[in-house]
């Protein structure tokens, strides 16, 4: 069981757990499912996983999960906006808004972080699915790539579209750790240090933790015992 980071006042890079550490010390288990990528410990060891507050993150960037005004509303994108104080909303008024599935960015005011940046996320559509897709995808890509503009070297994510907007939890899950994946194989994503991925509410918890080893299964040497038998099962699986 994945553990639960309680609220203080500043969270560091430090102090978030690697995928490596979790496999190795039993926090994280590998997926019962084919893995959809190859192991890699240089990836593993680059992803961080934290439940808990993103305001307490004391990292490069968070992402905010943000509606087209850009201005505040409920959930993580009202606690961004609170935490950080009139200075957020001050700014944000500059910015004309934002579109679905693009990202802009400010400074973070009383926020641990440097810069807060702000992604639109989509209203999940059940009809088109695919244009939804497309949309999470594109935030997830220009977020990352607003951060290596701005020599931001560790970017944590709040779980984008899956309250209000009512994107699940799994999809989402597995097209944020897709979207990661490829970024961090391409020139840019070596300058990154480390991405978080920031789960809150008990659903993204579990999605995340199934989720994540199928994109970035455990690398060997780093499995315990349970982790081991999942991995040969996977393997026998697809064998």
């Amino acid at each position: 069981m994945l553990r639960v980071v309680t609220r203080m006042a500043h969270t560091s890079v430090s102090d978030i757990p690697s995928l490596t550490f979790l496999y190795r010390n039993n926090e994280l288990e590998a997926s019962k499912h084919p893995p959809l990528n190859g192991a890699s410990p240089a990836y593993n060891d680059r992803i961080g996983l934290f439940c808990g507050d993103i305001t307490t993150l004391s990292v490069d960037a968070i992402v905010n999960a943000a509606n087209t005004s850009l201005l505040g509303g409920g959930g993580v994108d009202g606690a961004i906006h609170l935490a950080a104080g009139r200075g957020l909303r001050a700014e944000c008024r500059t910015l004309g808004g934002c579109s679905t599935g693009l990202s802009k960015i400010t400074n973070a005011y009383n926020l641990p972080c440097r810069k807060v940046i702000h992604t639109v996320g989509p209203v999940y559509d059940d009809i088109d699915p695919s244009k939804s897709e497309a949309a999470l995808r594109s935030c997830y890509k220009s977020s990352l790539e607003l951060a290596v503009q701005n020599g931001l070297k560790t970017i944590a994510f709040s779980a984008i579209s899956t309250g209000v907007y009512g994107y699940p939890s799994n999809g989402a899950a597995h097209i944020a750790c897709d979207t990661v994946r490829k970024f961090m194989e391409n020139g840019d994503g070596e300058k990154l240090e480390k991405v978080i991925f920031v789960t809150f509410e008990s659903k993204d918890v579990r999605a995340y933790n199934n989720i994540i080893p199928r994109h970035f299964p455990p690398a060997p040497g780093t499995e315990n015992e349970a982790t081991q038998e999942r991995t040969a099962g996977a393997e026998t699986d697809t064998s």
